[in-house]
């Protein structure tokens, strides 16, 4: 059997055989020779990588060993080189996570007695690009030497490329960058622009290798602090809040933060903050508040500060004023008023609309003011009792200002008013008045007369009546005795004043004078001047008389005296006639002498004059009562009245005719805050008068109430219709008004007053005539010689189907105007 039949080793059990056989093997062994192969014949790996090589043996060897470069027998057992005999034949070495060190020739070899064998095997090791530090991000400061890090090794040393925002940098543009020895990538005066993402990338030609890593590098900006406002002026004890406001800017975005002489500022009662610290307000302000604080803005990159000053200002505050009291002509009378704020408060003095400036001084010298930083006071010398009363003292600086009043009491003897005539006629009481005032104002009066106290026994047609502060004496002149002169003492503890009163006859009054006379077609207006002499009483009466010229019988009538009374208006005259008319004038004493009479002439019979209008806005709100005082009628009789109303910039209404009694009409359902022009119209045989005008605006409509009416119907009226006349006329039918009654009951129910305005027309007992009232243009009342004309014809029935009864009220009366002031 050959050497190639013998068996393997198998499973650890080894072949046994004979001993012959055995001699017969190491007979055969001893004749051939070993040889070594290593597979793989070279390696080439990089760092950190793992390789194993396998030894094989052929001619049988019974050691099999491996040594490292540096001739060292590599031992079994160890973790970074492994060595495992496999077989008789093969051994495996394995180098793990290889090392640079671990490079170099490995040697197997191979023995068998005194044969042996060799095989080596060249590894090489290689380090990839490696990058061991490349923190990312990488945070500077603007301004700062950046140094941005990259640490990179491979074998053969890399070459090191830098590149910003995947552009390789021109280093030989800017020269702020460079690249340091050990590849770091230098910054110098590094700015925000710089901010982005860098690229280390690092190259071996020979390999072709190519590594690279991307770096954040971020740019922190220090804070800066923009102050909206360097000063900020706020005031004390008001209540109120001042606000300081700073602005910062840096990266990453600044925390805001304030204090107060080093002392941080945290949110409470006092100080709240919003959101970001920005703003700062102080809540009710004081004058502690006053002073500096600081604005501080940190982040990364640091800390910066600004000072704000906050001024407080306070409004003034009287602190001290005490009342005084003086007897009249004593030397002299101080009030004194202190007073705090800031800026220093100025001090001024007033009583009533009289104002005492700081430093004044009257021209006698009796009233001095002097003030002394907060304290000012006011010297009166020589105080009389018209100088008592309420002093104010105001203090006023540039936040605002405040007053007190203080109170001067002046006790002074009596001093009696009143006139010191009487003018009266015998058998006529007189009435004298002795008005005292005094303070105290305890006062003893008492009337004498010829050094006799009255009332005596001789004086039965005198009587005394006393008030508190007056006592009148009543003197029933009966003859001419009684006339004459009156003794009024008043006492108190100060002193006592007494007085002289006359009593003198009194006289008719003069005769006032005609100026001018305005004539209407059946009417006229006179204008006249007062008496130049009253007879010492007040003018009580005017009468006028007028007649037709050439006519014995005249007619006149009295006029009251009211309201300054300058003219009157004379009635039932024709037209196209000659007048003369004369005045004279009433007191207690009786009728003066009649002024020269004045000629004039009627006009001819023409159209109405305009009625003067005047508009009452009622409760509700979008309802007008229009009124309006008839003037002169143009010597016919006025047939009946035409009434026209519109919205501004609308259309306008269908024209209502109203009879001639009618004396105002009520428009309802108006629409609100509208400003409306209404036109009312006399109209008689001779035609139409020029309209007078009214023109109102309605409320604004108020919010909606419950009720328990419709709410698209006006508030609940009676469905009547009241026609009152002037007495001097006749109701001619006396049906009118029922039957009116009932057409407005029935308008009440067919006419959707949501949509139009509902109009009410009522006539008033009392037709006011305008003859004894001054200033009216023309006169108001209608010639009693014309026919009367009919109150209702089928016409005006039907015109007043949309009519209801007013409620009377008259709140709110708006400015009248008219279209026109032609008397023609």
């Amino acid at each position: 059997m050959s050497y190639l039949d013998l068996p393997d080793v198998l499973s650890g059990d080894i072949y046994r055989a004979s001993p012959i056989t055995w001699s017969l093997q190491m007979i055969g062994e001893s004749n051939i020779s070993l040889q070594v192969d290593i597979t793989p014949a070279q390696g080439e790996i990089s760092v950190g990588e793992s390789r194993f090589f396998l030894c094989e043996v052929i001619g049988g060897a019974k050691e099999i060993d491996w040594f490292a470069p540096t001739g060292e027998k590599i031992e079994p057992g160890r973790l970074d080189i492994s060595v495992i005999r496999n077989d008789e034949t093969s051994s495996t070495l394995t180098i793990y996570n290889a090392k640079v060190d671990n490079a170099g020739t490995y040697k197997c070899v191979a023995s068998s007695g005194d044969r042996e064998a060799e095989a080596t095997v060249n590894l090489k090791i290689y380090q990839k690009i490696t990058f061991t530090n490349v923190p990312s991000p990488q945070e500077f400061t603007e301004g700062d030497n950046a140094i941005i890090v990259c640490d990179v090794i491979s074998s053969p040393p890399p070459t090191v490329l830098w590149k910003y925002k995947g552009a390789k940098i021109q280093f030989e543009k800017d020269v702020r960058f460079r690249t340091l020895n050990n590849n770091h990538l230098q910054i110098q005066g590094i700015r925000k622009t710089d901010d982005g993402v860098y690229t280390c990338e690092g190259r071996i030609k020979a390999r072709g290798e190519v590594d690279f890593r991307s770096i954040k590098v971020v740019v922190n900006v220090l804070p800066t602090i923009r102050i909206r406002q360097a000063e900020t002026n706020a005031t004390a004890d008001m209540g109120f809040s001042t606000l300081l406001a700073c602005d910062a800017d840096g990266f990453p975005e600044p925390m805001v933060a304030w204090a107060r002489n080093n002392v941080p500022l945290e949110s409470g009662d006092k100080y709240s903050f919003n959101e970001d610290g920005s703003e700062m307000t102080i809540l009710d302000v004081t004058k502690l508040d006053e002073g500096d604080y600081t604005c501080i803005a940190k982040n990364k990159a640091g800390e910066s500060e600004q000072e704000l000053s906050l001024k407080v200002f306070v409004q003034p505050k009287i602190t001290y004023l005490e009342s005084q009291t003086t007897t009249e002509m004593d030397e002299q009378v101080t009030l004194t008023c202190e007073a705090t704020g800031d800026p220093t408060p100025t001090i001024t003095w007033s009583v009533g609309t009289r104002v005492f400036t700081e430093g004044e001084q009257s021209p006698d010298g009796d009233v001095l003011v002097r003030s002394d930083a907060r304290v000012s006071s006011l010297t009166l010398k020589y105080a009389q009792y018209t100088d008592a009363g309420e002093y104010l003292c105001t203090a006023r600086n540039a936040i605002g200002e405040t007053a007190q009043p203080v109170y001067l009491e002046v006790r002074y003897a009596p001093k009696i008013l009143g006139s010191v005539t009487v003018y009266t006629w015998e058998g006529n009481p007189a009435n004298i008045s002795c008005e005292v005032l005094a303070h105290p104002s305890d006062v003893s009066i008492t009337w004498q007369r010829d050094g006799f106290q009255l009332p005596n026994a001789n004086t039965s047609n005198i009587k005394i009546y006393n008030t508190p502060s007056a006592s009148y004496l009543e003197v029933n002149a009966e003859s001419q005795s009684d006339f004459g002169n009156y003794n009024c003492s008043a006492s108190n503890e100060i002193g006592t004043e007494s007085k002289e009163f006359i009593v003198i006859p009194a006289d008719v009054p003069s005769a006032p004078s005609i100026t001018q006379v305005q004539p209407y077609s059946s009417t006229a207006q006179v204008l006249f001047e007062e008496p130049e002499s009253t007879g010492g009483v007040p003018v009580l009466k005017y009468r006028a008389e007028w007649r037709a010229v050439g006519r014995g019988k005249g007619v006149q009538r009295v006029y009251e005296v009211k309201d300054g009374l300058s003219s009157v208006t004379v009635t039932g005259l024709k037209p196209e006639t000659d007048y003369e008319v004369k005045m004279s004038a009433i007191n207690g004493k009786g009728e003066g002498d009649s002024s020269q009479s004045v000629v004039f002439k009627t006009e001819h019979v023409r159209e109405p004059s305009p009625p003067i209008l005047e508009g009452t806005l009622q409760p509700k709100g979008n309802s007008l009562k229009v009124k309006w005082t008839k003037q002169d009628d143009g010597g016919s009789p006025i047939t009946h009245y035409l009434v026209r109303y519109k919205a501004v910039n609308s259309d306008w209404k269908p024209e209502i005719h109203l009879p001639n009694v009618s004396e105002y009409v009520m428009l309802i359902g108006l629409e609100w805050d509208t400003e409306y022009d209404v036109f009312v119209v006399a109209e008689n045989q001779q035609g139409k008068s020029k309209p007078g005008t009214l023109t109102f605006r309605t409320s604004s409509e108020p919010a909606a109430t419950t009720g328990n009416h419709h709410p698209s119907l006006p508030p609940p009226l009676l469905p009547s219709l009241l026609l009152c006349v002037h007495p001097r006329r006749r109701l001619l039918h006396s049906s009118v008004p029922s039957a009116l009654s009932v057409i407005a009951a029935f308008a009440l129910i067919d006419q959707d007053v949501s949509k139009e305005p509902i109009v009410e027309v009522r006539t008033e007992e009392e037709a006011t005539a305008n003859h004894d009232a001054e200033g009216h243009p023309e006169p108001n009342e209608t010639t009693p010689l014309t026919e009367p004309e009919k109150i209702l014809d089928e016409k005006s029935t039907t015109e007043l189907k949309n009519v209801m009864p007013g409620t009377g009220a008259e709140p709110n009366t708006l400015t009248q105007t008219n279209a026109t002031e032609s008397k023609a």
